[in-house]
């Protein structure tokens, strides 16, 4: 057995650097996001191809408490069949008392200790990455570079992140004191001790598009305060997470605690499963990503828990002028592109006026825009094999759905037009160009609800105080991940950074190089902001942390 301070002191180096960039918000990552071979080795991508390939057909070698039978439900969405099961979670009762049986010990091992097993948790997952990134690029249909960053690397700097605010926080209060309070004679003299207490049962609800970059910032935020962790998988996503657990509880019994403190609950689809979790007296955290309908019913009904929601929003760019059209063009083609929209924070609604914008090539109409964005897409995306590295695999039959009724009612031009692309290693991939649809800013009931994938609306209004209105307002009632600007005039840039902090949502300005709107960098940049209706919390900040675990304290006289 490792001794519980082991991890910490291996580690202590990479948590002080990871506190140190959460303070000052500089550039850092723990992790490299290249899956080069010069960075980690010539063999290193095949053998997790291989891992991920020996996965497949199989039964998962997991056990979850009060578990009956087995399910597999997982679909690539590259056209083939996952074929793992798993425990099929049955008995609610049964797994909440297994979850909570080890938390005793875990709180009492305290704050660095618990560090130092999270801490090597994510060493071990990093030495699994290419396998992750298979696990994660055919669960959720991202292209295998994204899903190598983005499941991977960034993933693992999200959890990290989510570690070193919650050790801050932990250790900002000292865990012993001596008291004194002077007075005639001797003083009055007391020590106190002061102690982390977790809150309870955590609960990891993830999602079919990021399994694991959702996932594990709530789930590192809640373990290393002293909550056991329940992972309930989407079904269409459980192997990414499977394998986190399967970490986790190896990492866990090596140093001597209960490994059942995290657990797997896979279901299927028809037992409801997140639900009959999420209302348990026993459940006290609940982390959750995905669709409004269920995130409103969790912050309503699951009131015996603090509750962590990232839900859909309206993300908008707002575009009065430009120093560079083709680069804006460029910008904005790539992030309609990236995982097909398929991302919380892909841009949805430009707004721009109908007499148009200035540019470095003139004015530009909203129909000149939208030639320009095609034009832009075409160079981007003319070539399948290479569009398909950007576009990934289209995840669900909704997005497809709504990517045919874009713009085939009664109101909305199809200005740019969905294109079908032919994967070259898997013929049976659903593979969709993003559309872009012409609306009027009359058509509010339209570009106010999220269209989720490759779906972007090109919004003309009367001028750019009415696009910065509408920005302020949509946001306002239905929330946003992201927005944008692009401007050469400084008094609008004023005007929306006002209207983006009115709206309570992040700001990007003007992006023209290798930054993109639905990009967000840890450490530095904070995803979401929980100030409007698309996410009650942030990755990562103190509020993210702080509230799932609380400090009591003992005291005695000296």
């Amino acid at each position: 057995m490792v001794s519980q301070t082991d991890f910490f002191a291996r580690h202590a180096d990479r948590l002080e650097k990871a506190t140190e960039a959460c303070a000052s918000r500089a550039y850092f990552s723990a992790f490299n996001e290249s899956p080069s071979p010069k960075v980690y080795g010539e063999t290193a991508a095949a053998e997790g191809k291989a891992a991920f390939d020996a996965w497949l057909g199989t039964v998962f070698p997991l056990s979850t408490p009060g578990a009956e039978g087995t399910v597999a439900t997982e679909r690539s969405p590259y056209g083939f069949d996952l074929g793992v099961s798993y425990p099929r979670a049955r008995d609610v009762e049964a797994l909440l008392v297994a979850a909570a049986s080890g938390m005793k010990a875990w709180r009492d091992a305290g704050p660095d200790a618990r560090t130092g097993v999270c801490l090597e948790i994510l060493d071990r997952l990093h030495a699994r990455v290419f396998e992750l990134a298979n696990a994660v690029q055919h669960t959720s249909g991202q292209a295998f570079v994204m899903a190598f960053q983005a499941g991977g690397a960034h993933a693992l700097d999200r959890a990290l992140e989510a570690i070193a605010y919650a050790h801050a926080e932990m250790t900002r209060t000292p865990a012993t004191a001596l008291w004194e309070k002077p007075g005639r004679g001797e003083p009055l003299r007391m020590e106190k001790t002061f102690t982390v207490v977790p809150r309870g049962v955590a609960l990891v609800i993830g999602c079919n598009t990021f399994p694991t970059w959702n996932s594990w910032p709530g789930l590192f935020a809640s373990l290393v305060t002293g909550n056991p962790v329940v992972v309930k998988p989407h079904p269409q996503a459980v192997l990414p997470l499977a394998i986190t657990v399967q970490v986790c509880q190896e990492v866990l019994t090596e140093a001597g605690f209960d490994a059942d403190l995290v657990t797997l609950a896979a279901e299927d689809p028809a037992d409801k499963l997140a639900s009959n979790l999420a209302l348990h007296h026993a459940v006290r955290l609940i982390d959750f990503t995905g669709g409004n309908a269920f995130g409103d019913w969790l912050e309503l009904n699951a009131r015996q828990a603090t509750v962590f929601t990232e839900k859909a929003g309206v993300n908008s760019i707002v575009v009065d002028s430009t120093s560079s059209f083709g680069a804006m063009c460029a910008n904005l083609a790539f992030s309609f592109s990236l995982y097909s929209g398929q991302m919380c924070t892909a841009p949805q609604n430009l707004y721009l006026p109908a007499a148009g914008i200035a540019t470095d090539e003139g004015t530009k109409t909203p129909a000149d825009v939208a030639a320009g964005i095609e034009a832009a897409l075409g160079k981007l995306l003319g070539d399948d094999a290479r569009a398909v590295e950007l576009l990934g695999g289209v995840v669900n039959p909704g997005v497809l759905e709504r990517l045919a009724g874009a713009g085939s009612g009664e109101r909305g031009d199809v200005l740019v037009a969905s294109r079908e692309v032919t994967h070259p290693a898997y013929a049976d991939a659903t593979v969709r160009t993003p559309t872009l649809v012409g609306l009027s800013a009359d058509d509010s009931d339209v570009y106010e609800s999220e269209c989720f994938g490759p779906v972007a609306y090109l919004i003309s209004t009367a001028d750019t105080a009415q696009s910065i209105d509408l920005f302020r307002d949509t946001v306002q009632r239905h929330g946003a991940m992201t927005a944008a600007v692009y401007s050469t005039d400084d008094t609008v840039i004023a005007d929306m950074r006002e209207a983006a902090l009115d709206a309570g949502v992040a700001l990007s300005e003007n992006l023209l190089g290798g930054v993109f709107v639905n990009q967000s960098a840890a450490f530095s940049d904070f995803h979401g902001t929980g100030a409007n209706p698309a996410a009650n919390a942030s990755y990562t900040d103190g509020a993210y942390v702080a509230s799932r675990f609380r400090i009591v304290q003992s005291r005695r006289h000296v």
